[in-house]
């Protein structure tokens, strides 16, 4: 009776044990070591001063600090992003190459003729980072200073007035690109190579309005230098108090909701992403680390892993029925 009562204790504790020593194996590196043994590379496929390189560097900065070693910032700017995404989806599926970008990159799969990788098939989500609302912004130059007054001067001056986004298929340019045709306006798209730059031509007066997202031009906006109309979001953000909500102020069921994430190779265990997972979860939940992200409108947004997974799948359709809309290709 001992002998059995011992048999069926060590079956008890094989069964407890066995997803453990699953996990630390994939979590292990190939000479035994837990992850991250090295130095992990964080591909950001947009230059930097940006709302991806901005939380991309505040999460991983925090990540780094957490888990004992460097998380490296690597820019990787041009073509809406997909040149940084061709690196990742080419790296080894180890975890030691992330990448943080938004919902351009599922864009990019409906904007460009050809890619040099499947954005479904080469990529998996590992955490959703923030959402990040976008405002109808113009130069203060243009005698428009609600989104109904914007959108009676479009139409008396159809053509005319240019818009910058941050490239072709970026969140801005299909926010605006939305808006265009919810409102019947007709304006004019000036894609640039970067949130920072697309800022820039817009203070500067190249451009006389843009659905940029709140972080890039939020210090603009409080220095005077750009005029807010209307957030994309259905609720006011924090750091506009005073800007109402599109489809409040003259396009009623106006709505978009870009976010940005984390993702990695194709392949990479399952043990690594979720570890990955958890380890970011926590950081977003830090006091000072949800303060930063929300003094520049990016909202901390709280997912499983297989729902962001989900998410990604959705707006890969919804993304590419935008671009449609927007009538947008790169050849």
């Amino acid at each position: 009776m001992k002998r059995y009562l011992s048999t069926a204790v060590l079956v008890v504790l094989a069964a407890l044990i066995a997803p453990l020593l699953a996990f630390a194996q994939a979590t292990s590196t190939s000479s035994g070591q837990a992850y991250p043994a090295k130095t992990v590379r964080v591909v950001i496929p947009w230059p930097p001063g940006g709302s991806n390189d901005v939380v991309g560097r505040i999460v991983m900065q925090k990540l780094g600090e957490t888990l004992g070693q460097q998380f490296v910032i690597d820019n990787r700017p041009g073509a809406a992003g997909s040149i940084g995404s061709d690196v990742v989806a080419k790296a080894p599926a180890d975890g030691y190459t992330l990448m943080v970008h938004s919902t351009t990159h599922v864009g990019n799969a409906h904007l460009y003729k050809k890619l040099p990788y499947d954005t479904l098939k080469d990529f998996t989500g590992v955490a959703m980072l923030v959402s990040q609302p976008g405002v109808l912004t113009v130069h203060p130059s243009l005698p428009a200073h609600s989104v109904k007054a914007f959108i009676a001067l479009a139409k008396s001056r159809p053509g005319q007035i240019l818009y910058s986004s941050s490239g072709n298929g970026s969140a801005p340019h299909l926010s605006m690109a939305l808006f265009i045709s919810m409102a019947g306006i007709d304006i004019v798209h000036v894609p640039y190579k970067g949130g920072a730059q697309q800022v820039t031509a817009l203070v500067a007066g190249e451009a006389q309005a843009s659905l940029a997202t709140v972080s890039t031009v939020i210090e603009q906006i409080r220095a005077g230098k750009l005029r807010p109309l209307g957030v994309n979001s259905l609720q006011r953000v924090a750091v506009l108090p005073d800007t109402p909500p599109i489809a409040q102020a003259g396009v009623p069921g106006y709505e978009m909701s870009p976010w940005i994430g984390v993702f990695a190779p194709a392949g990479t265990p399952r043990a690594i992403v979720d570890r990955l997972h958890v380890e970011i979860g926590k950081i977003l939940g830090l006091p000072d680390v949800a303060r930063n992200l929300s003094n520049q409108a990016l909202e901390p947004s709280v997912a499983t892993v297989d729902q962001f997974n989900a998410t990604i799948r959705a707006d890969y359709d919804k993304y590419g029925k935008l671009i449609r809309l927007a009538g947008a290709r790169v050849e």
